[in-house]
């Protein structure tokens, strides 16, 4: 019997076998959770499906979180199918090109950190405000996914770093808010991971090459491994956390000086 038997969680972001939100899926569904999952536009449902058939589901929403009837939407249609929530991972961010390279100072105009801070952090607060009615009383628990880079200056994270801090300050404010109502609200900063979304980042392979080296584990992560850290959180067995930021990244996070290059 797996932990998270019986419950059910909305999963969003999911965009290909190699992002992170399959990877908590996987390990949700191996723990015995029952899941949904939302896709952005029709240009991507198909894809979504493709891949909630993996997991055994058929349970999709249309979602852009940048549209608050879609968000409402999306939390009526899990009403009439399942009536409650145990758990919503928030895995969305989005970040225009010009925000992930070069400058920071001359390439972020005032249009990319709005559009960057909307759907990267406010997208999260957004998701709460419509879901908590569902989110189970003894129980509930909302996940978002964050970086390293929203502590430190990662070399063109850019824009995603400062809407990763952002993110971060917000899941603290919906834990303090959120906690008297029995729900609990969390984050995961991964290390990094091959993913779609980590293509659009200039010299990711080094920083790749650079964690190998440095973390304490001598190794880069897995998907499946943020997805364990996830379900533990979405779990009874994380009863007694919220606020939290968990790191899963072998470890790179304690480091300072005398790391290799």
């Amino acid at each position: 019997m797996g932990f998270l038997l019986g419950k059910k969680i909305l999963i969003t972001g999911l965009l290909s076998d190699r992002s992170i939100a399959f990877g908590v899926a996987k390990v949700c569904k191996e723990q015995g959770a029952e899941l949904a999952f939302t896709y952005q536009s029709d240009r991507f449902e198909q894809r979504v499906r493709d891949l909630a058939a993996k997991f055994d589901s058929k349970l999709l929403f249309k979602c852009d979180v940048t549209v608050d009837s879609d968000i409402e939407g999306l939390f009526n249609g899990i009403a009439k199918e399942w009536g409650q929530l145990d758990g919503i991972l928030h895995s969305i961010a989005f970040v225009p090109k010009e925000g992930l390279t070069g400058s920071f100072v001359d390439n972020v105009s005032r249009e990319v950190y709005q559009v960057s801070n909307d759907i990267s952090s406010y997208s999260f607060l957004a998701l709460a405000k419509y879901g908590r009615k569902l989110l189970n009383k003894s129980g509930g628990s909302l996940v978002t996914l964050s970086y390293l880079g929203g502590e430190r200056v990662v070399t063109n994270y850019n824009m995603s770093g400062v809407a990763k801090a952002a993110l971060e300050a917000t899941m603290r404010y919906m834990a303090n808010d959120l906690g008297p109502e029995g729900i609990r609200v969390n984050a995961v900063s991964a290390g990094p991971i091959k993913t779609l979304a980590a293509s659009g980042i200039s010299g990711f392979s080094k920083i790749l090459d650079h964690i190998a080296k440095n973390a304490p584990l001598r190794r880069n992560i897995t998907a499946e491994e943020v997805g364990n850290a996830v379900a533990f959180l979405f779990s009874g067995l994380a009863s007694g956390i919220t606020g939290e930021v968990l790191y899963v990244d072998s470890g790179y996070n304690i480091m300072g000086v005398g790391l290799d290059g």
